[in-house]
């Protein structure tokens, strides 16, 4: 998958297509098979996010906020198994577990929505569900990427690894049950590709020429398991001012996304009160959502995270937002509305999650699996816990929408200036690392001379 290139035309031709993607000689596998197993995995979410957001609105708009503290609930309940779990089981192995069990969360569910497919209550637990998984899978397939790829690759390489989805069109033509049982073959589809990559590591990822006192340490290998304790995410969250910060920034992005969520959650319930015309305007959103992302992710963001790093990725999106809230505050409508959700997602999933996750790219391997998943899961939901709370009661108080608007646009620019904090601090983190692999490349150059 890896050949070098040749002196040909057709070999020159896919040399220019590699420099201009910045994939450097024997990347291209790992590109591709990050690019397809971000593909089935956001897939298998992506085609039944819209039939959560419709079943989020069967449970009523104005009881969203239990929904939200439910998942924040299961979450918390979720992270001492998962640290179990990270703990005792070696990382190649790790990963497939994890998927596997939710695999079989699927089958159950597919199976549920054929015996009770109008169950209020069955809707509520799939929302809490899936509202769970979703930040879960992504979080371990990040933690896999930060773990196999070294700072530099990542820099040029993560805006190329998430793949595009299908849609929420499936629905009228296999059924919910089906759509259950496709997302669980597309999520199944993953599994190879975590024993190529793994491998890939040990090649040319961040398992080649490290330094010797890094390769000295159990946990660097991926056949060993992290080790630590069921808690040990938290407590190395709680220990480092980085991993607080990267906390808040996550906190800070659920309360941006929350309120324009709810937003939109009231305005389509409003406009499109039968439930096969909401899943459907869910549906378009996100397709317009994943065109753009794609568009952005292979033409832009490689090329911005290369030239200005990763600081530029983690602030341009949040002042972006706070643009889009003050337009909301004066034009309250769904276009506008719709036009904002769509900015933040595109710039979510095309720049902040590259950047985000190259964050993790400089901490050792238990701060990868587990005290990122904390901030991914736990912290991110009690995020939107929370501010689902204080959106209710800014309503209560206020009862216009303006006011929810200013107050996300004030949060947006705290957001920013975190952002450029925590890039600026990724890069102090950067340069010592990339100086000692490259000074033990050179030593380990001389010794074979």
């Amino acid at each position: 998958m890896d050949e070098p290139d040749r002196d040909t035309p057709a070999g020159g031709g896919l040399a220019r297509l590699r420099r201009g993607f910045g994939i450097l000689p024997g990347e291209a596998g790992a590109v591709v098979a990050g690019f397809l197993f971000f593909f089935c995995l956001f897939s298998s979410y992506f085609m039944l996010r819209p039939v959560r957001e419709t079943m989020g609105i069967a449970g009523g708009v104005k009881n969203l906020q239990w929904l939200f503290t439910a998942t924040f609930v299961v979450m918390l309940a979720a992270i001492p198994l998962y640290g179990a779990v990270c703990a005792r089981l070696p990382r190649r192995r790790f990963v497939p577990w994890v998927y596997a069990f939710f695999i079989a969360n699927l089958l159950a569910f597919a199976f549920g929505t054929r015996v009770w497919p109008d169950d209020v209550w069955l809707a509520r637990v799939f929302y809490v569900w899936l509202s769970v998984f979703n930040l879960f899978v992504v979080s371990v397939a990040w933690s896999l990427m930060a773990d196999v790829f070294r700072p530099e690759q990542a820099r040029r390489l993560f805006a190329l690894l998430a793949g595009p989805v299908l849609g929420g069109w499936l629905v009228p033509q296999v059924g919910l049950t089906g759509l259950m049982l496709l997302s669980a073959a597309l999520l199944a589809a993953t599994l190879p590709g975590v024993g190529w990559l793994f491998g890939w590591r040990r090649r040319a990822g961040a398992g080649h020429e490290v330094p010797a006192d890094v390769a000295s340490d159990p946990a660097s290998d991926p056949a060993n398991p992290v080790g630590g304790g069921l808690w040990a995410g938290l407590a190395l969250l709680l220990r480092s001012r980085y991993l607080l910060g990267i906390g808040l920034f996550v906190i800070l992005l659920a309360t941006a996304s929350t309120f324009l969520y709810f937003e939109q959650a009231r305005l389509v319930a409003e406009a499109f009160p039968e439930r096969t015309r909401q899943t459907q305007v869910f549906s378009a959103l996100d397709a317009t959502v994943q065109a753009l992302t794609i568009l952005v992710q292979l033409f832009f963001t490689g090329r911005m995270a290369r030239r200005y790093g990763v600081t530029l990725l983690l602030t341009a999106v949040p002042l972006a937002v706070a643009a889009g809230f003050v337009v909301l505050a004066l034009v309250p409508t769904f276009g506008v509305l719709a036009g904002v959700m769509i900015l933040r997602r595109v710039g979510e999933y095309a720049l902040l999650r590259p950047g985000r996750e190259m964050l993790f790219t400089v901490v050792d391997p238990e701060t990868k699996y587990k005290a990122k998943n904390v901030i991914d899961t736990a912290v991110y939901r009690a995020g939107d816990a929370v501010s689902a709370w204080v959106k209710t009661a800014i309503d209560a108080i206020s009862g216009h929408p303006a006011t929810v608007a200013l107050a996300g646009a004030g949060l947006a620019l705290a957001w920013a200036a975190l952002g450029w904090w925590l890039g600026r601090r990724h890069e102090t983190e950067l340069v010592p690392q990339e100086t000692s692999r490259r000074a033990a490349a050179a030593g380990a150059t001389t010794t074979s001379r």
